[in-house]
C-alpha cells in the first residue's frame, strides 16, 4: 500500500489519506525532534500552502489523527496536487529538513 493515496469516497467527494509512520522520512522527522504522526503532516501541509502553494488555500479541509493525515475535497485536482507535493516531501529527508527550518524562520510550530 502506498503511504499517500487519493480516492473517491462518495460521488464527487474525494479524500487524501497519508498513513503516518510509514514514510521514508520518519527517521529524519524523529531526528529533528518531531513525531512522524498525522499532526506533523498536517503542519507540513499548512506550511506548504502558506509558503509555496497559496492557490490550494481553502480548496480542501484537513483532519489529523495520530496515525494519519486526511484531506477532503470535492476538488480532486487540489488533492492530486497536494498528493504530489506530499510524495516529494515523504521521499526526501533533505526536503523535510528544509521545511522544518523554514517553519522556524516563519515562527511556525508543529502541533505534533
Amino acid at each position: 500500500m502506498d503511504s499517500i493515496d487519493v480516492t473517491e469516497v462518495a460521488p464527487g467527494e474525494h479524500r487524501l489519506y497519508l498513513v503516518a509512520g510509514t514514510t521514508d522520512v520518519d527517521d529524519v522527522i524523529s531526528e529533528l525532534g518531531h513525531e512522524p504522526n498525522g499532526a506533523f503532516w498536517e503542519g507540513i501541509v499548512e506550511l506548504l500552502v502558506m509558503t509555496e502553494t497559496p492557490a490550494l488555500d481553502g480548496r480542501f479541509s484537513s483532519d489529523a489523527e495520530a496515525g494519519a493525515f486526511l484531506a477532503y475535497s470535492s476538488d480532486r485536482a487540489a488533492l492530486d496536487d497536494l498528493a504530489v507535493r506530499l510524495h516529494a516531501v515523504a521521499a526526501d529527508g533533505s526536503r523535510v529538513r528544509q521545511l522544518v527550518e523554514l517553519a522556524k524562520t516563519h515562527g511556525f510550530e508543529f502541533d505534533d
